[in-house]
């Protein structure tokens, strides 16, 4: 038996993951999608990896089922993203578990989990005790990643389902791993156009940054790919610089900026909701600042 079943989308969350576990006993891991693909990386952390070569959240249902029912873990950990959160709800919900979402710290209370998560843009911040065992999916960047030591054993597992999967269409990817830039500028509605979007791309380039952008931008208008939408359902960042350009601040996607250093925000509406999260603001037209910025960095 493990105490605690970690469900790992993508390498890199592996080490979050293990260091909340880690006051509630021994892990095993279940590694999918990204985290399937390398899982001789996974493995490095020590512990036994179970691979399940799928990205469906009705694979990962199944998957997580079937160790659930073999392991009779106290916690199932995962990360806040989409595929994890369809997968693991469906688990939750078949077994009647208590499941949160955006979870920033984890308490061991005996038979119970205690753990806090912010709403409001983390402006308030909520702590419960609910009874184990329990689905815990944890906010990215909420835990400091543990240290890699040994070689754990690799397991295969199938990809079961009852759904029938008719056709893939893939979606157009940046490739950009934007929750990794130390500097971000986001933009919003107040860009009249796609092609306009070469001045934020300037600016990046100027500040050593990436463009990420609001849910208009990148999910209605489609003028760039959903891997850089900022947002509650989209990436949560935490650059040491957030440029907020010509974007208006809706609770949706501050939320996913909360825990950026320092935040400065451009827009030419002087009642704009961003200016009240910002720690710098310019009011202005974006199509006269940001040239006037990009040379003067340039210089």
């Amino acid at each position: 038996m493990k105490s605690v079943l970690v469900v790992s989308q993508a390498p890199e969350d592996v080490g979050e993951l293990l260091n909340a576990a880690r006051p509630f006993g021994e892990p095993a891991i279940l590694a999918f999608q990204h985290s399937a693909e390398r899982a001789e990386e996974v493995a490095e952390y020590g512990h036994i990896v179970y691979r399940l070569r799928s990205d469906r959240p009705e694979a990962l249902l199944a998957a997580a089922k079937k160790l659930y029912e073999e392991l009779r873990p106290q916690l199932i950990l995962g990360p806040s993203t989409k595929n994890s959160r369809d997968g693991l709800a469906l688990l939750a919900g078949l077994y009647d578990l208590p499941l949160a979402s955006e979870v920033t710290q984890l308490e061991d209370a005996g038979d119970y989990v205690v753990y806090s998560r912010g709403f409001m843009s983390e402006r308030v911040i909520m702590k419960a005790k609910v009874p184990k065992p329990a689905v815990m999916l944890l906010k990215q960047k909420a835990f400091a990643p543990s240290e890699k030591g040994g070689k754990g054993e690799i397991v295969e597992l199938g990809a079961e389902s009852s759904v029938r999967l008719l056709e893939r269409r893939p979606k157009e990817f940046s490739g950009i791993r934007i929750e990794d830039a130390q500097v971000v500028v986001g933009v919003g509605r107040g860009f009249r156009s796609k092609e306009d979007l070469k001045l934020a791309f300037e600016l990046a380039r100027a500040l050593g940054g990436q463009v990420g952008a609001t849910r208009p931008i990148a999910t209605d208008l489609k003028w760039l790919p959903e891997d850089v939408w900022i947002g509650i359902s989209g990436k949560r960042i935490a650059p040491k610089l957030y440029i907020a350009v010509g974007v208006s601040g809706a609770p949706q996607h501050m939320a996913g900026v909360s825990d950026a250093k320092v935040i400065v925000a451009i827009n030419k509406d002087k009642s704009a909701p961003i200016f009240k999260y910002a720690d710098y603001g310019i009011v202005g037209d974006l199509y006269k600042v940001l040239p006037a910025l990009i040379a003067r960095l340039k210089k």
